[in-house]
Order: structure tokens, then C-alpha cells, then sequence
């Protein structure tokens, strides 16, 4: 058992002051307020819990910023995707290993301590599988193993390019699968499980997984308690072409045709109808919200304060890497509000005014429940994870417990984390990654290699 001690704490009810936390393999063991330091470690002044990242594309990581530059004067998703497309078919396992370690200390340094990898990336570039199917998802593994990160690791099904059933193109054949493959591929991975790793299953997207393949994964058992992750109505496109050939709304459909509950997380679920929120809110599902890839993307706006009204659970996760920060993923989901509706405070609830508080706790909560891990609080029987803010930053100058996680979230770009604890083990102390040196020289080869290869 190890004993660290905070001088104030957020815990599941609130602040809380002088708090000892005992750990021991891996997991709190006991939180106790207004307790006495002890022997314990005293290990800062303002101590939060870990946010989970509940989606990543991690090899897009290396292609932040090179799609800036006007090639059609339509320019949207739809022709970003085409560049993605590009640069995913010059990645391996060594590159995807070395991008996603180099993001991983960049999420650990930010404050996040889980990430659900949202993972297609599976074949070699014509579409043959590796020798081992796992090849590409062991790197992920790997990279997360090395940075200390916690991983829920969500192999994707895609099977078809659009809602019409056609086939997937030439630069879509390394993300395909057939069911029974993909299926195989999940029950391999799982031996992988631990403290800091859970598998779950992603359905690409509904225009990307035909019905009776989702029935089929579904039926399975492999999902039985695990995450479910897809994308959903994240472009208008995607909601008139469902329409057209389902005759539904995205949301709706799923609604009709799966047995949604809290396992669920729907993925932007940007073009929601407020019939549409009303029922998803209902199932317990979580909203994961990207904003600042949606933004970068011009997906549009996710309805936030009808989808809190409706008592709806959120998280957020930084998608496409355009940037990683929590903090810069709550501050624009509040903005994107106040810019529409031309308010302040949007993201309040009856009995919490903070906004940074209110977005922060929503997220750990709906973040815990995507990752499928136990995390998410400072309490007895969850995971050991945590972030330490420097007090000693000029912008928490005079601040207290009652604004500390507003001017976090609010006051600007610097990082104010400066200590970071996963499943027990510091990985971040005084701002810096155990061992961000060796993995940001491995990441500048690659990317470097990678850029020859153009």
C-alpha cells in the first residue's frame, strides 16, 4: 500500500480538503477527507481525476496540418477524407507504433489517462491481411504499453463504402473484414485484457456496416459486456443518403434496429432531430464529441443543451489530433453553444453553475462508461488515475477550490498539468513524460520516412 496525500481533491460529491488516497495494486483502496497527512506523499494542492479520451484515429496524428490548403473550392469532409485515405496507405505497424507512442505522452501530458482507440487501420495497403491479423492492433498495444496510457482498444468493422452496399474502394480494402474474421480478430485481442487494457467492438458506421453484419456482430456474445462504439450522423450527406435508402434518420434507425443501452457510445451524432435526442438520451447511450475535429472537419454542431435538458450523458475525445487537449475540447463545445445562441454559460445544470465543472465531471463520467474501465473518480475500488495542476501557474494565482476548474478549462493554451498518475504509476511528473525523448526521436524517423514515401 502507498499513501499520497492532496491538500484538496475532486472527488465523486465535490471538493474535498487534506485527502488521502491509499493505492495498492494499481487501484484506490481508500479516500479519505479531512484526514491527517500522515507519512503519506503529499503530491500537490489540486488533484483531479484522469480524463478518458473516448475517440482516437491515432496515425492521424502525423497528419495534423497537412490538409490546410484549399484543393477544391467544395473543400469538406468528404475531400479531407480523400487526403486521410492517401496518407493511411503509406502505414505500417513500425509507424503506427511510433505515431501512436508520440501521441500518447502528447494525451498523457494533457491530462488524459485513457484512450479508446477507434481502430481501422488492419491490413498491409492492398487489402491482404498480415501474417498475424493482429499485427496492426499489437502496435497500438505496444505503444500504449510503453507510454502507460490506458487503452480500450475498439477493432473496427468495415465492409461497405456507402449505404448502398458498394464495394470498398482501393484505398478502403485495408480497413475491410467479413464478419467471421472480424469476429475472430475481437476474441484474439481479448487475450490481451487487464488493468489498463479492455477490448471492445466499433461498427465503422452504419453507411459502412451492412444490417445483417450488425446483427450478426451483435448476436455474437463477444459483446456481451463490452463498449460498442460507432459513428453516426456526424454529416448531413450521411443523414439525407440514410434517409434515401432507409427511409430514416441515422439516429432513429439504430434506434429501430439495435438494442442501444449504456454499452453504446454514438460518435459526433452531430445531426440529431429532437426526436432523435429525446430517445437516445433515454437508453443511457453516450454522446462522444469531438470538437475541435468537427470543427476542423465542418461537421457541425452537436444540440448540447437540448441533449442536457433531455438528461443525456457525454465524453470527448480528440478524434483526427488536430489538437490534444481536454481542456481546448470542453472550452470549444461551450463556445460552439455561445456562438449559436449568442449566450454565455450554456452548459450548466440545476444544481451545478460552474460550466468547467459541469463539462469536466460530465465527461469523466461519460468517458468512464465508454472506455468500459473504472475510472473516471477519485474513489474506493476505482483505478488509480489522476492529474496534479501547477499551483504555482500565474494564471491559478488566487484562485480556490470554487474556480480552479473554471480557470483550467477557460484561462488559455498553457498546460497547467504537471503531474500525471495511471494504474498507480507516475508517468508525468513536473510536465514531462517519463521517457517523451526517446519516443519523440523514434516518431520524428518515421514520420520523416514517411514523408519520403509522398
Amino acid at each position: 500500500m502507498t499513501s499520497y496525500f492532496a491538500d484538496e481533491a475532486w472527488l465523486p460529491q465535490g471538493w474535498a480538503g487534506r485527502v488521502l488516497l491509499d493505492v495498492e495494486a494499481q487501484t484506490l483502496r481508500r479516500v479519505d477527507a479531512d484526514a491527517d497527512a500522515g507519512a503519506a506523499q503529499r503530491i500537490g494542492k489540486y488533484v483531479l481525476p484522469g480524463m478518458p479520451n473516448l475517440h482516437s484515429h491515432a496515425f492521424q496524428r502525423a497528419m495534423a496540418g497537412l490538409a490546410e490548403r484549399q484543393g477544391d473550392a467544395n473543400d469538406s469532409f468528404w475531400t479531407w477524407r480523400e487526403i486521410m485515405y492517401a496518407f493511411a496507405s503509406r502505414i505500417g505497424p513500425d509507424e503506427l507504433r511510433a505515431i501512436a507512442a508520440q501521441l500518447y505522452v502528447e494525451m498523457l501530458k494533457a491530462g488524459y489517462t485513457q484512450v479508446c482507440e477507434f481502430h481501422y487501420l488492419h491490413h498491409q495497403t492492398d487489402g491482404t491481411p498480415y501474417a498475424d491479423a493482429a499485427t496492426m492492433s499489437l502496435a497500438l498495444i505496444e505503444a500504449a504499453r510503453e507510454t502507460g496510457i490506458g487503452l480500450t482498444l475498439l477493432p473496427t468493422l468495415y465492409m461497405t463504402g456507402g449505404f448502398d452496399g458498394r464495394p470498398l474502394s482501393e484505398r478502403q480494402r485495408r480497413f475491410g473484414h467479413a464478419v467471421d474474421d472480424y469476429l475472430r480478430l475481437v476474441e484474439h485481442l481479448r487475450a490481451f485484457e487487464g488493468v489498463g487494457m479492455r477490448v471492445g467492438v466499433a461498427l465503422h458506421s452504419l453507411r459502412a456496416v451492412p444490417e445483417q453484419a450488425m446483427r450478426a456482430v451483435l448476436a455474437s456474445g463477444l459483446v456481451d459486456a463490452a463498449p460498442i462504439h460507432i459513428h453516426i450522423a456526424e454529416q448531413i450527406g450521411e443523414v439525407q443518403d440514410c434517409l434515401a435508402l432507409r427511409n430514416a434518420r441515422p439516429v432513429d434507425w439504430l434506434l429501430d434496429h439495435a438494442p442501444v443501452d449504456e454499452r453504446w457510445c454514438l460518435v459526433h451524432a452531430t445531426h440529431l432531430s429532437d426526436g432523435e435526442i429525446a430517445r437516445l438520451a433515454k437508453t443511457g447511450a453516450v454522446a462522444g464529441l469531438c470538437p475541435t475535429t468537427e470543427a476542423n472537419l465542418g461537421d457541425g454542431l452537436f444540440a448540447l443543451r437540448p441533449w442536457l435538458d433531455a438528461d443525456g450523458v457525454i465524453g470527448i475525445g480528440s478524434d483526427s489530433h488536430i489538437s490534444v487537449s481536454p481542456v481546448e475540447e470542453l472550452r470549444w463545445l461551450e463556445y460552439g453553444q455561445r456562438l449559436a445562441t449568442r449566450h454565455r454559460n450554456i452548459a450548466v445544470l440545476a444544481a451545478q453553475d460552474s460550466v468547467g465543472e459541469t463539462l469536466w465531471g460530465d465527461s469523466l463520467f461519460g468517458g468512464a462508461r465508454a472506455s468500459g474501465a473504472s475510472i473516471g473518480a477519485l474513489d474506493s475500488g476505482s483505478r488509480a488515475d489522476w492529474i496534479v495542476l501547477d499551483d504555482e501557474a500565474p494564471v491559478l494565482a488566487a484562485r480556490d477550490s470554487t474556480s480552479v476548474i473554471d480557470s483550467f478549462v477557460f484561462s488559455g493554451n498553457a498546460n497547467l498539468v504537471r503531474g500525471v498518475m495511471v494504474a498507480g504509476e507516475w508517468v508525468v511528473r513536473d510536465g514531462r513524460h517519463r521517457d517523451e525523448q526517446r519516443i519523440a526521436v523514434r516518431y520524428r524517423e518515421a514520420v520523416t520516412d514517411l514523408a519520403k514515401t509522398a
